[in-house]
């Protein structure tokens, strides 16, 4: 398998993760589009996060868990949570990967 994601979980690519947990990493976005914009990733893969939710509810839980946390340390007033499914939606990376974007203020409807 040629993913980035496995790659980076895997050891194969270094990063500098702000969080590792049994089933999830989290590491800074390459193009990011807030102040802080993290990525939060299962280690197992999951192309999106539907197949997540059937295949691991446990690794989503901890996405969620382990985003809250990570807000707290970054000291964010306020964040947003952000699933991209399908490259129609802006999915470029097909294993699936919560964006956590806070530090600034954002509009609605996003997009």
């Amino acid at each position: 398998m040629n993913c980035i994601f496995c790659k980076i979980t895997n050891g194969e690519i270094p990063t500098n993760f702000h969080y590792e947990g049994e089933r999830v990493i989290a590491f800074a976005d390459l193009n990011p589009q807030a102040p802080t914009h993290l990525l939060l990733v299962p280690k197992s893969h999951y192309e999106n996060a539907a197949e997540l939710a059937k295949g691991d509810p446990n690794a989503l839980v901890e996405i969620f868990s382990a985003a809250e946390q990570l807000a707290r340390e970054f000291n964010l007033e306020g964040y947003r949570t952000v699933f991209n499914t399908g490259a129609a939606a802006g999915q470029s990376v097909f294993h699936a990967h919560l964006h956590l974007l806070g530090g600034r203020a954002f509009s609605w409807p996003p997009g």
